[in-house]
């Protein structure tokens, strides 16, 4: 069923009892009133129900009017300045239960647009507007559920707006979010591991940074216009306890087990992940086997930042993909990935698998179906505003224990990548950042050591042991008997399968900045800590400033924002097998000592390269910081200031370029870099105290400097 309506922009003047003048108000009060995030705090020791609750017991209510909403609104970001326009686009998706509605009707939408600051209302030239969808579709029904999709194409003004909308008349305050300008690049939040393991104790985890994100969302001049989610956006690992059928195999199927995906499994895997999903997204409530959570900020920050979205192991299966080929192969196990697929689609990009991808332009196809997940795989290339460029690379559809991505799908992406950077060039808008999601870590350290140890002779009657219980049983997998760590390393770039695939998509990227004159930031998860690694050149002028370097890429890894972090040991442990790598002739790779104090106390800190604690990231153009607190910053002379990281809180202490070096040297080099106009801030929010249900978080921030090569 599709309605189609134009977007016709409407003049709509300000009504509502109590409105200032030249201010629209609405039911919810004064246009420009931010979240209630103080509505949103939540103490999950009291509020945590023993099963999913027909209704939120925290606000928001979903229930709006006669719809009983079982999930959404999500807001999905497709792409902006597309054929050199104006343009913004996007989507909304709502799932509602036992919708009864008429036959080829659905919920009605409006969008209402209007400036994002007072100082740019009716006195500044702002006007507001009220847009239809372009086009309502319900692309999605199963059990009791009907899904609407709602797309639309905003055009980009002089001025930052923002955006209301409403289903049948009704709204809560959180139904909003923010267009930048037409000149300005998008603040952008990161993050990944967005659920809790399968064993997690959940007793400790009082908070939710998804309450901090939404503080930091509401801050007037720094609001997020897009968020990055950089893989596990959902944690599905709970599909071999709750499928029964699928656990009965389990338990007693071999590794050349020739079983059939029967129907009744298929039904059971489509279940699982629908309910999950509905859980998850549309109530934030999550329980696995040692304990639960219900993330009451998580469906708020869906309706209010617009999000774009790829995929990792556990948006499907721990490990999926990292596997022997013999077990990935067993047709059970393939239609796992296959079901997961459907809803990841459905759920994350508000598309039918089936749905021709003809139809949007932001997918970068691959040519063929992947070997365990029979469809082709879907990278994302978007514009995050008027300088910035974004791609997603699809990890996961293409993976196998000896690859990550095919030769064709990086060639088809950065043919992609190339044609957007020369097209916003020829129009005099050059995108002067690319970055590039990857869920996985590129620049980390090695363990090829304990590769090859848990994957050697030696290690194999351990093996067995663990696998016939009498040592233990958890040290093995429950998929093909092998050490449950191995398919986590064999996810990373810097595994020894996949080295080889790692270096040259690293030198394309770094031979990719330096001819098109794009900085390159890479941005990353997967492993539940969070620090910043690098790639710079060795030369005097690489050195002298990394505005002039264009081997510089910046790693900056969030993880996880839910998820438990490891232990100390671990981050001690990576410290010590951190080290200065030789790349190639000319490039070094090594870890960025961000960490000298803990969030929070200010304590020193002994291991400075890695936080294990939870966090997410945001990417601020230095062009969005207002001019004030530019000054308050860096001061009058920018031009001489060098960052110093490892900051708590908002408090930023700089210095001066002599003193910077000479403090940062003592372990990797230099690590300030001199204010930059079209830099980006990039900041690591790191949760200060998991048993606070505040979420403060303290901030650890490094310039990305743009891109000048001197040639």
């Amino acid at each position: 069923m599709t309605t189609a309506e134009p977007a016709v922009p409407a003049k709509e003047t300000a009504t509502g009892p109590g409105a200032a003048a030249g201010v629209e108000t609405d039911a919810q009060g004064s246009w420009f009133a931010p979240l209630p995030v103080h509505e949103y705090l939540q103490d999950v020791r009291n509020a945590v129900p023993d099963k999913i609750p027909e209704e939120n017991p925290c606000p928001p209510d979903y229930a709006l009017g006669e719809l009983s909403v079982a999930c959404g609104p999500a807001v999905r970001f497709l792409g902006t300045h597309e054929n050199n326009s104006d343009s913004y686009r996007g989507s909304v998706l709502l799932v509602v239960r036992d919708y009864a509605g008429a036959e080829g009707t659905a919920p009605g939408i409006e969008f209402r647009l209007g400036p994002a600051h007072e100082s740019d209302g009716p006195v500044g030239g702002g006007e507001f507007l009220k847009v239809a969808a372009t086009a309502t579709e319900l692309i999605h029904q199963e059990q009791q559920f009907s899904f609407f999709r709602y797309s639309f194409t905003f055009e980009l003004t002089q001025y930052e707006q923002r955006v209301r909308y409403s289903f049948d008349g009704l709204s809560r305050p959180h139904f909003q979010f923010f267009l930048p300008t037409a000149a300005q690049s998008m603040n952008v939040m990161s993050f990944s591991c967005n659920g809790f393991s399968l064993g997690t104790d959940t007793a400790t985890f009082k908070g939710s940074l998804w309450l901090d994100v939404l503080r930091k969302h509401n801050r007037p001049n720094f609001h997020y216009h897009v968020m990055i989610g950089g893989g596990d956006q959902i944690y599905a690992d709970g599909i071999k306890n709750i499928s029964h059928e699928f656990n009965a195999w389990l338990k007693h199927k071999h590794i050349h087990s020739a079983d059939k995906l029967t129907p009744k499994l298929e039904a059971s895997f489509d279940d699982y992940y629908l309910n999950r999903y509905i859980e998850w997204f549309g109530k934030g409530y999550w329980a696995g086997t040692a304990g639960r959570t219900i993330q009451t900020a998580l469906p708020i920050a869906l309706a209010a930042i617009p999000q774009v979205n790829i995929y990792d192991d556990h948006d499907i299966i721990d490990g999926f993909g990292s596997y022997t080929d013999v077990t990935m192969r067993q047709a059970i196990f393939q239609g796992v990935g296959q079901h997961a697929f459907r809803y990841y689609m459905l759920f994350q990009h508000h598309t039918p698998y089936r749905e021709s991808p003809k139809n949007e332009p932001s997918w970068i196809m691959g040519k063929a179906p992947g070997p365990y997940i029979t469809e082709p795989s879907r990278s994302v290339y978007t514009r995050l505003g008027a300088s910035i460029g974004f791609l997603g690379l699809d990890c996961r559809t293409e993976r196998t224990k000896h690859q990550i991505v095919t030769q064709s799908t990086y060639d088809l992406a950065f043919k992609r990548v190339e044609q957007e950077i020369l097209d916003s060039k020829h129009a005099g808008k050059p995108i002067k950042h690319l970055y590039v999601l990857l869920g996985v870590p590129i620049c980390y350290p090695r363990m090829v050591f304990l590769e090859r140890l848990i994957d050697s002779p030696l290690f194999y009657p351990i093996i067995l042991l663990a696998r016939k219980g009498i040592i233990a049983h958890s040290l093995v997998n429950e998929f093909d008997g092998q050490v449950e760590l191995l398919d986590d390393m064999n996810d990373h770039w810097c595994s020894h399968t996949h080295k080889k695939e790692r270096n040259k998509l690293m030198k394309k990227m770094i031979d990719f900045g330096k001819a098109y004159d794009v900085r390159i930031t890479i941005l990353s998860g997967d492993v539940h800590l969070c620090c910043a690694s690098r790639f710079r050149g060795t030369s005097e002028i690489s050195q002298a400033n990394p505005r002039n370097d264009p081997s510089f890429i910046t790693n900056l890894i969030s993880s996880a924002i839910v998820n438990a972090p490891p232990p100390d040991g671990m981050a001690k442990f990576l410290s010590m097998r951190a080290r200065k790598h030789r790349f190639q002739k000319g490039v070094v790779e090594d870890m960025i000592p961000l960490f000298s104090v803990e969030p929070g106390s200010g304590k020193h800190r002994s291991h400075e390269l890695f936080m294990n604690k939870r966090n997410y990231s945001d990417l601020i153009p230095v062009a969005n910081i207002p001019t004030d607190l530019l000054l308050q910053r860096y001061g009058d002379t920018a031009t001489d200031k060098f960052y110093v990281p490892g900051v708590v809180g908002d408090k930023i202490t700089f210095s001066n370029k002599t003193d910077n070096i000479a403090a940062a040297s003592k372990t990797n080099g230099p690590i300030g870099y001199p204010l930059d106009p079209d830099g980006v801030v990039a900041t690591l929010r790191v949760e200060a105290d998991m048993t606070d249900v505040n979420s403060e978080t303290g901030a650890y921030e490094l310039l990305v400097p743009s891109l000048e090569v001197k040639k």
